[in-house]
Parts: C-alpha cells; structure tokens; sequence
C-alpha cells in the first residue's frame, strides 16, 4: 500500500472527536474519491495526510514510512506528495508559466518549456502561460494550481473539491484530460467531492466519510447499486427510499431506487403524475403511489394515471 492510516484519532475539540479509530489504505496508480456531505471529514482527512494537521493518536504511513505530521517538517506537506487545496496560494506577482515551474530545474530550460506547456495543455491553461494569477477567475487560478502540483510527479496528489469552480463545459474538458494524465504516469490520486456522479467514470474506489465515520468503503459500483444506506445513495443523485413496511406491502427487492429503475408499464402498480419536466436527456417526473411522492426519469412526457414498475436489476 502507498499510504495507510491505522486507528487515527482527530479532535478540533477535546469534547467532540471527527475521527476515531480511523483505518484506511490507498494504493499506488488508484484514482479514488473521498465522498460525503459538506462537514463530513474529507478536507480534514486531506490536511492530516498532507502534513498539515497534527492526529492525537494512530499512525499514517506513506510508501512504509511514518509521517510525523507539522512538528517532523520544516516545510509543510510531505515528500513525494502534493496537494491542491481550495485557497491555491499562487504566486501573485509571477505568470501563469512561472508558477507551474515553480518546482522545476533551470537546468535545462528546453525541457522544462516542454514540461510546464505540457501540463498547461492537461488543464486547458496554454494560452495563458503569460498571465498574471491576479486577473484569473477562481476555476482558471485552480487550473493552474493543479498543474503546478503535477509538475514534479508525485507519487500521490491530493485534491479538494477541484472542479468546484469550473463551469460545465470547462469541468468536462478538465476531468478528461487530468485523469488520462494521472493514469498515464502511474499517480495515486485522492480527491474529495460532493458531488460523485461527475467523476464517477474514473474512479476505481469510493470512500464515503460522515461526521468523520467511514461509512463504506467499495468500487464505484457496489458503491451505486449497493449503497450502505440512505445517506450513501442519495450522494448519487436523485434517489426513491423506502421503508421496510413499504417494501413488503409492495412486493420491493430493496428499498432504494432510482428515478430510472422505475418506469410506466402496462402492468404494474397505480399511481398519479403529479408533474412531468422537460430535463434534457429526460424528462423529470414527479409520481404518487399510495400517498407517497416518487421522482421517476422518462423519455416522454407522461400524465394522469400511469401504472409503474420497479426494476429487478
């Protein structure tokens, strides 16, 4: 394993701990995504493995070795690891191209030209070697601040929330590339989000923290079709929760659905459309069946009485 964390403890405060026994591993060349609602733990969890936090008690190893945390480094974060946190700290009065070879020789100034313009490619940052980080919006400096992270290939990098400022078009352009880069050179890869279903597609584990608990722990899709609970599946998205009385009088195989595992047929259970949205690539329904309100996903438009059934999987 490249990093583990063994019966962590982690307290802002003496009266209300965030981790307890904490015990995690991540290996090397994986792309796996801390998940959960905002306050769950993964900024912190981030903090502690870059060096930035002292723990109370438990041990975090990187690559066999125990990190001792701000009090064993001069300068903080760890060798060999790098992480981009929401704040960026760029450098204000240096370009765009400056701050992303910030870490690199001047040895050979040929090869580094290549490498910084190389990474400016992976994060759609080219055309802005020249720029100062002052007239960047905040998705732009965060762009930057990733490659400048890539730049001495490190054998983890670890990064919060980072699409979180990027408009759609841009997140798309960025997620692709950046994963096909990780994957390329062989990186382990942490990155917190709260919102899974956007980088779903690269992921090879999901770890879901709540109120600082590991709640599960799988591949993205056990993760999907299995979720721990109710708190797990609604981080996919829009998501039908039964209870167990209901999923017994209704004949259920499970008590969460989603909105596409339930669909109008020509037998099935009765129900009422209460409204029905144009969404894009669906339309969004919202259904009554016995008094309670399901959101299902259609191709059509549909209205009055519909009968509807529950994928089996």
């Amino acid at each position: 394993m490249l990093l583990e964390i063994k019966n962590l403890y982690f307290s802002y405060r003496p009266d209300k701990p965030l981790f307890q026994n904490l015990n995690l591993s991540f290996e090397q060349g994986k792309i796996i995504a801390l998940a959960g609602e905002s306050g769950c733990g993964k900024s912190t969890l981030l903090n502690l493995m870059y060096g930035l936090n002292d723990w109370q008690k438990g041990e975090i190893l990187f690559d066999g070795i125990s990190l001792k945390g701000p009090k064993g480094n001069l300068v903080p974060g760890e060798k060999d690891m790098k992480s981009v946190a929401q704040n960026y700290d760029l450098m204000p009065y240096a370009t765009v191209y400056d701050n992303v070879g910030k870490f690199l020789s001047n040895i050979n100034l040929r090869n580094k030209r290549e490498k910084v313009t190389e990474l400016l490619s992976v994060v759609g940052m080219e055309n802005y070697a020249n720029i100062l980080p002052k007239n960047l919006s905040g998705g732009q400096q965060q762009r930057v601040a990733i490659a400048r992270a890539l730049s001495v290939t490190p054998k983890m990098l670890l990064l919060d929330e980072p699409f979180s400022n990027l408009d759609y078009s841009r997140k798309v352009e960025l997620r692709e590339k950046l994963f096909s880069y990780v994957r390329k050179e062989n990186l382990t890869l942490i990155i917190s989000t709260h919102d899974i279903q956007e980088i779903m597609p690269w992921l090879d584990r999901i770890v879901v923290l709540q109120d600082g608990r590991l709640i599960q722990n799988d591949s993205p899709q056990e993760s999907y079709f299995n979720p721990y609970n109710d708190y797990v599946a609604r981080l996919f998205g829009e998501v039908n929760i039964f209870s167990e009385e209901e999923r017994l009088r209704w004949n259920l195989n499970r008590i969460f659905y989603y909105p596409h595992e339930i669909q109008p047929a020509e037998n099935g259970m009765d129900a009422q459309v209460a409204e029905s949205r144009f969404a894009g690539s669906h339309y969004w329904n919202k259904i009554i069946i016995d008094g309670k309100s399901l959101v299902i996903y259609t191709r059509n438009q549909i209205s009055g009485t519909v009968k509807l059934q529950f994928s089996e999987r």
